[in-house]
């Protein structure tokens, strides 16, 4: 057997100071791409809540019984086109102008920014353009014909007695405003009864409204017509809502609002938390509300029979 000598070459010596330059080169971070990668991140984060749809967050006792207070939304912006309103943080200034507008429909709930504010409101359009409408005695009266209020059996809301909101300056306790006190159910659990009942627009649009307060100031408007271009918002929480009944020195909306004021139209509750919860989201899971993740808001239509 012949071996077979194998000749390995020695490989050229490198020096540190060549290998220090290669490491550190690998290391070097591209701030300028890092930031130009954090910018459009945001602006396509702006971008998608601009045109397509944004969280929004309910911090007033208005909308109940369908919207509560620590209830999260998404909002669609597409449904009636797009306005200076429709841009995140309201970053344009305020104009009558849209893009391919659409029309909301009797039952919507849609939010607005009020002409003497810079913060969205939300409500429900009642009269779209050429409506007449009136309020007698707390019943709407919508071109020439009262729209069925129907009682209905109390709602009954947890009492949440962490919940807390600052319509008045200072933090109170939300279900203040109703001088209800809460009951003990037998199961335990704390309750405040509400009057409740239902209405059904013309066209089949139904929902429950909460009527607490008889002798409310706006439960009587002589009537209007709702001018092109605008429709006419209410609270579901008739006798605490600043909608287009209230004037707008009373923080309401000061009657029919522009459709280029409105930001979008709620779709549904994503989750909602119960004012018990803190900073620390490990807290958020026991704040969570049963039963009302993934709920719709759009409104029920009632249809008649053949």
């Amino acid at each position: 057997m012949t071996e077979t000598a194998v000749t390995v070459e020695s490989a050229e010596p490198v020096e540190a100071s060549e290998i220090a330059v290669t490491e550190t080169s690998a290391d070097k971070v591209d701030w300028l791409g890092e930031l130009r990668g954090l910018v459009w991140m945001l602006l396509a984060v702006l971008a998608f809540h601009s045109f397509i749809a944004k969280p929004f967050y309910i911090p007033s006792i208005s909308m109940m019984p369908n919207l509560l207070v620590g209830d999260r939304l998404v909002v669609s912006k597409f449904p009636f086109g797009w306005n200076w309103a429709s841009a995140s943080f309201h970053v344009l200034p305020r104009g009558k102008w849209r893009v391919l507008p659409g029309m909301p429909k009797r039952g919507d709930i849609v939010i607005v920014v009020p002409r003497n504010r810079t913060d969205d409101l939300i409500k429900r359009v009642i009269g779209v353009p050429n409506d007449r409408i009136a309020v007698v005695n707390g019943q709407i009266v919508l071109n020439g014909q009262p729209v069925p209020q129907m009682a209905e059996t109390h709602v009954q809301l947890d009492a949440d007695p962490e919940l807390m909101c600052g319509e008045h300056g200072t933090k109170t306790w939300c279900y203040d405003d109703f001088g209800i006190e809460p009951r003990m159910l037998p199961s335990g659990r704390k309750v405040i009864d509400l009057p409740t009942y239902r209405e059904v627009l013309p066209g089949g649009a139904t929902y429950l409204i909460i009527k607490d307060n008889p002798h409310d100031p706006f439960d009587n408007m002589p009537e209007l017509t709702v001018p092109a271009g605008h429709v006419f918002l209410m609270g579901d929480n008739r006798d605490h809502s600043a909608d287009s009944r209230v004037p707008i020195m009373s923080d309401g909306l000061g009657g029919p609002v522009p459709l280029s004021d409105v930001g979008g139209r709620a779709e549904f509750v994503t989750f909602s938390l119960d004012g018990s919860q803190q900073w620390n989201p490990l807290t958020w899971w026991s704040a969570l509300r049963s039963g009302r993740s993934w709920t719709s808001l759009r409104a029920v239509h009632l249809t008649k029979e053949k």
